[in-house]
């Protein structure tokens, strides 16, 4: 909490119960704690993210105990898991990964830590996940053209939505935009700060697989 990213008790505490080094390539994982990505298995993109990334993203959504988790890009399945701690088994996360290989390495993860009723889908997560929307909350961890309007649509209202907005190309990163429906439905978004996050692969991203 020290560094000023991680501003509530809640989020600290998800953090020290989470173990990183379990989420880890095992070529990294004596570095687990460092402040940076690592690799981890896929086609050469996918990195588990910087650990003060994860309440960068989190803590804007405001989680609760009970809320229904949306998460896409499973990655290593480290932001799950965070998820899964801060909405407690009262809650639900899905999260959704389109390449094969990555979602195997999320999903062993998650099993191995005692995550599994975390429910990992293989699937464009720029489509969302319908079966079980809506959702309280939604976390986009790759870079999107725009907010896919799947997801807009599968928010509650009242909900929120973090995703980073831009090409991965841009010398600038992209904006971290956080989406707030309102009870009525109504669509306000705002720019948090700029992140770099490879981008979002499927049919509202910047390539189909």
């Amino acid at each position: 909490m020290q560094s000023g990213y991680v501003k509530s008790e809640r989020m600290a505490q998800a953090m020290l119960r989470v173990p990183r080094e379990e989420f880890m390539d095992h070529s990294y994982m004596d570095y687990a704690y460092s402040d940076q990505p690592f690799p981890i298995p896929g086609d050469g993109r996918q990195t588990i993210s910087a650990p003060y990334m994860y309440p960068v993203f989190y803590e804007p959504l405001e989680l609760k105990t009970g809320d229904r988790v949306l998460e896409i890009g499973a990655g290593s399945g480290y932001g799950a898991a965070l998820a899964r701690e801060l909405v407690g088994p009262e809650g639900l996360v899905v999260t959704v990964e389109i390449n094969p290989t990555t979602y195997r390495f999320a999903d062993t993860n998650l099993i191995r830590t005692g995550y599994g009723d975390i429910i990992v889908v293989l699937g464009d997560g720029s489509l969302g996940h319908t079966e079980r929307a809506p959702y309280d909350a939604i976390c986009v961890t790759a870079a999107a053209p725009r907010i896919p309007p799947p997801l807009v649509d599968q928010l509650k209202a009242p909900g929120r939505l973090m995703a980073p907005v831009g090409s991965s190309s841009s010398l600038w990163g992209q904006d971290l935009v956080l989406l707030e429906k309102s009870s009525d439905g109504e669509v306000n978004t705002s720019s948090l700060m700029k992140v770099a996050y490879v981008p979002l692969i499927g049919e509202h991203g910047w390539t189909r697989r």
